[in-house]
């Protein structure tokens, strides 16, 4: 059995505010509920709802812990009461509510997901919270197929290099936007069938030619404001438009006579609020139907650059500056 330290480092948001209120802390290891899991943390994914409750913007779940880190890898070291599948020495990604900027992270055994054959242990640590997300948005509620279109929105980020993956190994025909041309040609070495510089044209436009005019079948968006109507426009019938963030705003002038027309299906979505059930459902379908292609390196995580835990600051810093392509990782013990 492995020696837990009574002691951990964690990052504390010291205020809501810019990067700088990030310190790193220390505090007990804590101790797994029933149910739950202590992981060493091997890395730690960070995303933008971490950036979102650095401000006070997106706090924890009630009674969480207010340590932000939506995603971990690592190694197993203690087991609830209640745990059965998953063993101590188990090397494991887990989705969090919060917790991952730490040495030690609590998860539920029901989430925890073992590390792919052809990922690393530390990579690993960018899975869990955009496959997660991608997967019950695009292929559950967006049901996306085989033969159809998809068009993601922000195709270098996280999401975006997992969606474009995914999109193609299920048999779907890509677009993406993206704001430089490097981007762009990084996300069609990626797979992506179009990569559309939104800095520089306009994406309406490019879809309705891509399409001949017939639209997308699916929009992942995290953008919202001024994409909004133009998300209606370039739907196909029976088009899905799904949101999942609202980066540029929350409101928008509609016209909804399309909507209508197409009978298209607008539905959007967060994940961290969803019950653990919920989130465990999502996981035993990643297992089936994802975790065979990572498994023989068909997709991966693509992760752009890992910075030490103390360092955190500085990768808030890059992800808020949009510079990045895929996902950026905290590992613990780096320095």
């Amino acid at each position: 059995m492995e020696h837990i330290p009574e002691s951990m480092n964690y990052i504390q948001i010291e205020k809501h505010g810019d990067p700088d209120v990030l310190k790193l802390s220390s505090q007990s290891v804590p101790d797994p509920g029933l149910d739950e899991v202590l992981i060493r943390v091997e890395a730690a994914g960070v995303n933008r709802p971490d950036i979102m409750q650095r401000k006070g913007l997106y706090p924890p779940p009630p009674g969480a812990t207010d340590v932000p880190g939506l995603e971990v890898s690592g190694t197993v070291v203690k087991t609830g009461k209640n745990v059965t599948e998953t063993e101590e020495g188990s090397q494991v990604c887990a989705l969090v509510s919060c917790g991952g900027y730490a040495e030690y992270c609590l998860a539920s055994a029901s989430i925890c997901l073992p590390v792919p054959e052809k990922i690393s242990l530390e990579h690993a640590a960018g899975i869990p919270e955009t496959f997660f997300t991608v997967w019950t948005n695009v292929f559950e509620r967006g049901q996306l197929k085989s033969g159809e279109t998809l068009l993601v929105h922000g195709g270098s980020s996280g999401i975006g290099t997992t969606s474009i993956q995914l999109g193609k190994a299920f048999g779907a025909t890509v677009y993406t936007t993206a704001g430089t041309q490097e981007k762009c040609e990084y996300c069609k070495n990626l797979g992506a069938d179009a990569a559309i510089n939104y800095n520089e044209n306009d994406f309406e436009a490019e879809i309705k030619t891509l399409t001949e005019n017939r639209g997308v079948d699916v929009i992942l968006d995290m953008v919202g404001g001024p994409y909004f109507p133009k998300n209606i426009k370039i739907l196909a019938a029976e088009g899905r438009l799904l949101q999942i963030a609202l980066m540029q705003g929350y409101k928008a002038e509609v016209d909804f006579r399309p909507l209508l027309m197409k009978r298209v299906t607008l539905t959007g979505s967060t994940l961290r609020p969803r019950s653990i059930k919920e989130k465990a459902e999502i996981a035993r379908a990643l297992r089936k139907e994802v975790w065979p292609l990572l498994d023989s390196g068909t997709i991966r995580p693509i992760i752009h650059q890992t910075f030490p835990l103390e360092k955190a600051a500085d990768a808030h810093r890059l992800m808020e500056s949009s510079s990045h392509i895929g996902k950026i990782l905290l590992k613990p013990d780096e320095k």
